[in-house]
């Protein structure tokens, strides 16, 4: 597959993303000094110093889950059959390879809006990456297949348990009544039409990409850093598998079915047979997992996947380290991350302006109230990416604020869950965000720039669907 030369343009080089998060906290410090308002208080140099560090205190699950993941990922590569089994998956689309981008972004999608799927796809992006990058994309298009994916479902929530059960939970306990089935609806469309118009604009670029990389948004850098990470020039290797080879490929497809399967909250459904399946193992039921469960599960098998493919335990083990020390970036990254939320918490900025918002939309007609709504929450969900904490914090102020108008408390809620969905598209200050295209070898400017368009579009949409519901319902 021939590919063109990329010319490095000279273009303003944005910060790495680290230098990018401790602005922002910065940023929020100097915030917090500026505004005059009893509620405020005001930062300390130990809040600033400290932020990031309780930032990886309070994000040590994931992170853990993540050097992890890379150790396993590390141990799956030495025995070489990723690439084998993903190449032999492109030599048999021959020709069809645009196919896997409406149908992974569907799965992911699918993910989002009935569980949340966020920080889970970590675990996909290294698969995904170096199999689309086999099949003559680049790693952009890898990243975008996920993170516009699994968004656009999260955006479009129906039984989300992180972001619908806990907004409505809250609603209600604030003497707020709300229809579930009209939420589900909402969250349909608004997941529907999310997905259509990124799986359009990912695979217009992917078509653009194919087999020309010279028109690729990403740098020489960008490409080349991608390359060596996802081996994507070994083209011409044997992709025939031993049975050895069969197997840990195998293990390697059952690890991330039973993580997939282990995150949903079956109980939530009223699904029963899954219970006390895991407790020997993990002391959790199948179900209840999260990342501190996964972290073990990853961790077993890649020594189970290391035996049945009869590496030495030396193998193993400098496999298991070297694969962890690549995810190391990528902890970090999430980890500092998460210090802006603590910082927003600290200072009481996070409530202030959760306060100050509700008072400006008293008073305001349906379209007026929906749209100063959703863009007040594209405010609220930069500074707090968590969706479960946002809902926590801001449902039971909006919720009967929007009765009080005799506007609908469904679509208030339909509205934080766009907003916050739309946000963790982009945004700098989340984890899965800056986690996801560290893996996938892209700078954050290149995710803006080719981003920025897409969530321009789902704003538009998103407003017009939003401000009907309102009106209607």
């Amino acid at each position: 597959m021939a590919t063109m030369a990329k010319k490095e343009k000279s273009r303003f080089k944005m910060p790495t993303a680290y230098t990018v998060l401790i602005l922002i906290i910065l940023v929020i410090a100097a915030v917090s000094l500026i505004i005059a308002d009893p509620m405020i208080k005001k930062a300390t140099i130990p809040n600033v110093v400290m932020s990031p560090i309780l930032g990886f205190i309070d994000a040590i699950d994931v992170s853990l889950f993540v050097l992890v993941l890379g150790g396993f990922l590390g141990v799956i590569n030495r025995t070489g059959v990723l690439y084998k089994g993903i190449a032999s998956v492109v030599k048999k689309l021959n020709g069809k390879e645009l196919l896997l981008i409406p149908i992974l972004m569907i799965i992911f999608s699918i993910g989002g809006t009935t569980y949340g799927m966020a920080e889970e796809t970590i675990a996909f992006y290294s698969l995904i990456v170096a199999t689309m990058m086999a099949a003559g994309f680049d790693s952009l298009v890898g990243a975008a297949v996920i993170l516009l994916g699994a968004g656009a479902g999260v955006l479009g929530s129906t039984i989300n348990p992180f972001a619908i059960s806990v907004a409505v939970d809250t609603a209600k306990t604030a003497g707020v009544e709300t229809n579930q089935g009209t939420i589900i609806l909402l969250g349909a469309i608004l997941w529907i039409t999310t997905l259509a118009i990124c799986i359009f604009y990912v695979m217009s670029y992917a078509k653009k990409v194919h087999n020309n990389l010279s028109v690729s948004i990403l740098s020489k850098q960008e490409l080349d850093d991608a390359h060596r990470a996802f081996h994507s020039d070994k083209k011409d290797e044997n992709t025939t598998l031993n049975s050895r080879g069969k197997i840990v490929l195998s293990l390697f497809a059952f690890s991330f079915l039973i993580m997939i399967l282990s995150l949903i909250p079956w109980e939530n459904f009223g699904v029963t047979i899954f219970d006390s399946w895991t407790d020997w193992l993990t002391g959790e039921s199948f179900g209840n997992w999260y990342f501190r469960e996964l972290a073990a599960w990853f961790f077993i098998i890649s020594i189970i996947c290391g035996l049945v493919y009869r590496l030495k335990e030396k193998e193993i083990v400098d496999s298991f380290i070297a694969g962890a020390g690549d995810m190391i970036g990528v902890a970090l990254v999430i980890a500092v991350s998460r210090g802006i939320y603590v910082i927003m918490s600290d200072t009481n900025l996070n409530s202030f302006i959760l306060t100050h918002s509700a008072n400006a939309l008293n008073g305001m007609n349906a379209v007026p109230f929906t749209i100063m709504s959703y863009i007040i929450y594209i405010g609220l969900s930069f500074l707090i990416p968590s969706t479960s904490g946002l809902a926590t914090g801001s449902i039971g102020i909006f919720a009967p604020l929007a009765q009080s108008l005799n506007l609908s408390p469904n679509v208030m809620i339909m509205i934080f869950a766009a907003a916050c969905g739309l946000v963790n598209l982009i945004t700098p200050t989340s984890g899965v965000v800056m986690g996801g295209i560290a893996i996938s070898k892209i700078d954050f400017s290149s995710w803006v720039k080719f981003s920025l368009k897409i969530v321009a579009t789902i704003f538009v949409v998103n407003i017009i669907v939003l401000s009907v519901a309102m009106l209607v319902l």
